[in-house]
């Protein structure tokens, strides 16, 4: 089976993607890179490493320790419930879609990092 392109696509690439839709709605940089680190497992450190080296989504998911918390992201982005989502990177990468879509859409921090 094919790989989707999205997997081999590097994630610095789309990175400002994800800043950019977020400022667009009047949040910050560090707040996208907070969710992501929230998702993650990474440092900030360890993030900015992992976009100055243009590590593909594949491997930027397999290296991220990820937070347990994360099935408690639900809902649906691109058209596509997150929850539903069989194939287990394709779930990750859409739960960071999600994070960065509730972000945009002005969603409290502590709801999107599922504090409560």
């Amino acid at each position: 089976m094919k790989k989707h392109r999205i997997y081999t696509t590097s994630f610095a690439s789309v990175y400002p993607l994800y800043v950019a839709k977020a400022e667009k709605k009047g949040r910050t940089k560090a707040e996208v890179d907070e969710v992501i680190r929230w998702l993650t497992g990474f440092s900030q450190k360890e993030l900015d490493a992992q976009i100055k080296a243009k590590t593909d989504f594949e491997t930027f998911f397999a290296k991220a320790p990820m937070n347990p918390a994360r099935s408690l992201i639900k809902g649906v982005v691109c058209g596509v419930r997150v929850e539903d989502v069989a194939e287990p990177l394709m779930r990750e990468i859409r739960y960071l879609d999600k994070l960065v879509d509730e972000l945009a859409k002005g969603k409290a921090m502590d709801k999107i990092l599922r504090k409560d």
